[in-house]
């Protein structure tokens, strides 16, 4: 610490200095000044590459006044060009793509797109795996261009709203329980075939069943019994032909007589069975078939 002393004199009195007084220097000298310009220097040159590397980063973001690289910040929101990959979940209100391309939506395991309540519950959730589509919802519904809706699937029932469903496959459809349709009908030249493996097949309606072959024919076979029922009115085959080629012929003697006429008989069980036509009937001779 430098000492000063003051003396305090008048005009015309002369002053007298100590001979051995010492001087002292005030400032930084020596080697701590160095390690002053030393760390100023160090700091400048912080700055100067901190500098650069923001400018660098900058640069290779694409950062501008609208945004940042191809994700750019309009009016309407976040506006995306190019592929993008999102390593966490994205929460959008709406995405839709540009109008002159398509929305792709990529990912080497699974995509899955949720919707949540003010709660933060899924209640609906579309997933897009590599071996299945699963849809997660009370109702899925698509519908066509004009709104109507095409297919509907929720726990009680499936609708198809569309006027005509066609099955292209060569196998047909399997329906494992009953079906109820107006119509079922073949495409032009094929065939249309109605089968039960290992059960029987029932068609019921309450006005009647129409079976119409206009450019072929009806075949009916089954391993049992084919039961034609009408609980309140009468069973008709219009046709011009009916031909019943293996009727068990209730008659003993030469077959068809000598005219060769039969009659058809009916059982109580409801069984036909021919016998040779005369004058009158002869069901009652040969009734024994029914037996």
């Amino acid at each position: 610490m430098v000492r000063e002393q003051y003396t305090t004199t008048t005009e015309g009195t002369p002053i007298e200095r100590p001979e051995n007084q010492s001087v002292y220097k005030i400032g930084i000298y020596g080697w701590r000044k160095r390690c002053l310009y030393l760390f100023v220097l160090l700091l400048l040159i912080i700055l100067v590459v901190n500098l650069a590397l923001t400018i660098w980063i900058l640069r290779v973001m694409w950062f501008s006044p609208i945004g940042m690289g191809h994700l750019h910040v309009t009016n309407d929101g976040l506006r995306l060009e190019g592929e993008s990959e999102f390593l966490l979940p994205l929460y959008a209100k709406e995405i839709r793509s540009r109008v002159d391309s398509s929305l792709l939506l990529q990912s080497t395991q699974n995509v899955t797109v949720n919707a949540r309540n003010s709660e933060g519950e899924v209640t609906g959730r579309l997933k897009v795996g590599p071996k299945m589509v699963e849809v997660q919802s009370q109702q899925f519904q698509i519908n066509s261009k004009d709104g109507k809706p095409l297919f509907t699937v929720d726990e009680k029932e499936v609708v198809v709203g569309t006027d005509k469903l066609r099955v292209t496959g060569p196998e047909g459809a399997l329906f494992e329980h009953s079906v109820e349709t107006p119509l079922v009908r073949a495409d032009p030249f094929e065939d249309l075939r109605l089968e039960s493996p290992t059960r029987s097949l029932s068609m019921d309606a309450p006005r009647g069943v129409h079976i119409k072959a206009h450019a072929g024919k009806i075949e009916a076979l089954s391993q049992m019994d084919i039961i034609f029922q009408s609980s309140d009115g009468l069973l008709v085959l219009d046709t011009e032909t009916i031909c019943l080629p293996k009727l068990v012929q209730g008659t003993w003697g030469p077959s068809g007589g000598s005219e060769g006429l039969y009659e058809i008989c009916v059982c109580p069980d409801g069984k036909l069975y021919l016998s040779v036509a005369g004058v009158d009937t002869t069901c009652q001779e040969h009734s024994h078939v029914c037996l």
